[in-house]
């Protein structure tokens, strides 16, 4: 056989193993992921839903998105349909990310805070972590021995366990300030050489959980002095805002404050809070 005809053939089976993905069947999973997470796929993701789900099929041996749909809509998919949903939800995030915020945190929350109680905060779209590790850092710093602690939360399961081990690669280093880096993070060596450690302390003072968004949250949780949604109302419609955000707001304390991206907005979506600085909110 000629090189050329192994080109062809090597084509051919090429060609054969792709799998498209029809405008039915993104119909059908876009439905579903607004369904469960009320995330709001535009046509553009079509692409995208194709590629990630892609290994999912070849982990199944299908050949077809629609035989992938029924094995996470069936009644014994569940674990099938979260890897799904880890699978399709953006999880981007930065250590320190949006500095103005944590700068507002610092000048303006922190130390006029209530004493006499924990201080909390719920990161509730924590991703990976790079967020409640952020704040852990900064309230360590500047609380002392003063009580205080950090709820995060995440629709994704995978992002979840990721951020309760708090290992990150070594490129994340510049986002940290110096001074944070070398009192809370530690350097890999050995087999994790190339990635850093958050320190054992902070992560012990983080509370990872699974949250969606979309359901009413635990009463137990009690009420938050700062509540932090960023970066994720941009994939919801504006009825989904407008729920999201009233089944947070009764975990705020009163004069609490609620922080979204510079990115978002919260006009038509709450009249409910004040706002205090660009892209803070205030409960009166």
């Amino acid at each position: 056989m000629s090189a050329a005809s192994k080109v062809d053939d090597l084509a051919t089976q090429y060609q054969r193993d792709i799998v498209v993905l029809k405008d039915k069947e993104f119909a059908q999973f876009r439905e579903l992921i607004y369904k469960i997470a009320g995330i709001s796929m535009a046509p553009s993701k079509q692409p995208l839903v194709k590629s990630r789900l892609a290994k999912r099929l070849k982990h199944y041996e299908i050949n077809s998105y629609e035989k992938y749909y029924n094995i996470v809509t069936a009644g014994n998919g569940k674990a099938e349909l979260q890897i799904m949903v880890d699978l399709l939800t953006t999880n981007e995030t930065h250590f320190f990310r949006e500095p103005k915020h944590y700068d507002f945190m610092r000048d303006q929350v922190i130390g006029n805070r209530t004493m006499g109680r924990p201080f909390r905060i719920w990161s509730a779209a924590c991703s990976s972590g790079e967020e409640p590790y952020s704040l852990a850092m900064m309230l360590d710093d500047l609380m002392g021995s003063a009580p205080w602690e950090i709820f995060a939360s995440d629709l994704s399961t995978r992002v979840i366990d990721k951020a309760r081990i708090g290992l990150y690669a070594q490129d994340r280093i510049p986002e940290i300030p110096k001074p944070y880096l070398s009192r809370y993070c530690l350097k890999g060596i050995g087999s994790q050489e190339g990635k850093l450690l958050i320190e054992q302390k902070l992560r012990e003072r983080v509370h990872f959980f699974q949250h969606n968004l979309t359901e009413v949250p635990n009463k137990s949780m009690g009420e938050f002095d700062v509540i932090f949604l960023r970066n994720v109302m941009i994939y919801f419609d504006e009825k989904t805002k407008q729920q999201v955000v009233a089944r947070l707001l009764p975990f705020l304390r009163s004069g609490g404050y609620f922080f979204i991206s510079h990115s978002e907005s919260l006009n038509g979506v709450s009249d409910a809070l004040e706002t205090v600085a660009p892209a803070v909110y205030r409960k009166p």
